[in-house]
């Protein structure tokens, strides 16, 4: 940790204004009003989500006590560490004085993914698509939903499935290619996505505290029923965040 701290210092960060290393969970999560939860078992080559999950139960399960005991009742919180949704669900289940609605699962890295996928094929800047929606798990059982995407060219917003035109590349080789992608990382690098996550992080979180504007992103979140999904269960949606 001490190595993290000094490359944290060296970035001379205009905004950080201080650093607590700390493997106490009470220690790091005391009066916080944002948690990234990063810390799980690493996926490795060959592996599938659902493989890491007797091991971080342990983890969740006390970072959640954590939390419950000295976190900030409105506390944000972002579960990162695969598998994500269920993750985030066993951590909601043992904080139980923090609203359910304050814990999220990351599927933004699925969104960008398929955004970049959307921009590449379009030929248009990635900032320039948007309404992009990851349906259910942060896993290769996700959906990634082009359907209602939108992008702007020339100053005109336009429908990407009508300007791709290609019906079968958006129900397929698209979709595949989102899903897969997390193992496409793994088998060339041999870890896990790391700048990619950490920027999906720091997108999710900014639109959680800043606000969606004109558009609506993808997060894990505790079902309610709607679209017709079970309750109770951490499911990736399209979302609109306003007034924080």
């Amino acid at each position: 940790l001490e190595g993290v701290v000094m490359e944290l210092a060296d970035c001379a960060l205009p905004l950080l204004a201080g650093v607590l290393p700390t493997a106490n969970p009470e220690e790091a999560f005391k009066d916080v009003a944002a948690a990234f939860l990063v810390g799980a078992m690493p996926r490795r080559e060959g592996m599938e989500r659902k493989d890491l999950l007797s091991a971080n139960v342990r983890i969740f399960k006390e970072q959640g006590q954590a939390l419950d005991k000295v976190a900030r009742k409105d506390v944000k919180i972002l579960v990162v560490g695969n598998p994500a949704n269920t993750n985030a669900l066993i951590c909601s289940k043992y904080a139980p004085s923090i609203p359910k609605e304050n814990f999220t699962a990351m599927t933004r890295l699925d969104q960008n993914r398929a955004q970049s996928q959307l921009a590449a094929k379009l030929g248009v800047p990635v900032k320039d698509v948007k309404n992009v929606v990851i349906w259910g798990n942060h896993s290769s059982t996700q959906f990634p939903d082009a359907s209602n995407a939108v992008f702007t060219i020339g100053g005109v917003e336009k429908s990407v499935p009508q300007a791709i035109n290609d019906e079968e590349f958006l129900k397929n080789a698209f979709v595949s290619t989102v899903q897969k992608r997390g193992a496409a990382v793994i088998a060339a690098r041999k870890m896990s996505s790391a700048l990619s996550a950490a920027k999906a992080a720091s997108d999710h979180m900014r639109d959680w505290f800043l606000g969606t504007g004109d558009r609506w992103v993808s997060m894990g979140v505790v079902s309610d029923g709607s679209y017709g999904t079970p309750r109770d269960v951490v499911f990736s949606f399209p979302v609109t965040v306003s007034n924080g």
